[in-house]
């Protein structure tokens, strides 16, 4: 697993690695039930503290991308499994992200068009959703 963090942005590293892994999910690098990297493993890889690793499996689990099982580790969990406040939460994600890019002087059509091209992008080639 290919992962890279911005060591000086403002974004925390266990955000930075929780939206790479979330990515990964969503772009199907990563499939339901692959397992992830121990905490050790991962940060040893990244060159992060284990901590920061654990706070971002930790969000990861309660958020219901990932289980955590203290014999086989993390793995991806099964895409119908979703967390129950979800579907509210990624809307208010949503409309804050369509508020800004309106804010922004985007319209209608150009937010569609990043849209259908993010959604094109997002998946490998030959792969639907």
């Amino acid at each position: 697993m290919l992962i890279s963090l911005d060591m000086t942005g403002e974004e925390p590293l266990y955000l930075q690695l929780r939206n790479a892994i979330v990515l990964a999910i969503g772009s199907k690098r990563l499939r339901e039930g692959e397992g992830l990297p121990s905490v050790r493993q991962l940060a040893e890889d990244l060159g992060i503290n284990a901590m920061t690793v654990n706070k971002a499996y930790t969000l990861l689990k309660d958020q219901g991308f990932i289980e955590i099982d203290r014999r086989q580790g993390a793995k991806v969990l099964v895409a119908g499994e979703a967390h129950p406040h979800f579907p509210e939460r990624w809307q208010e994600q949503l409309t804050l992200l369509l508020a800004e890019g309106y804010a922004r002087g985007l319209g209608r059509k150009e937010l569609l068009e990043i849209y259908e091209t993010l959604c094109n992008n997002l998946l490998p080639e030959g792969e639907t959703d």
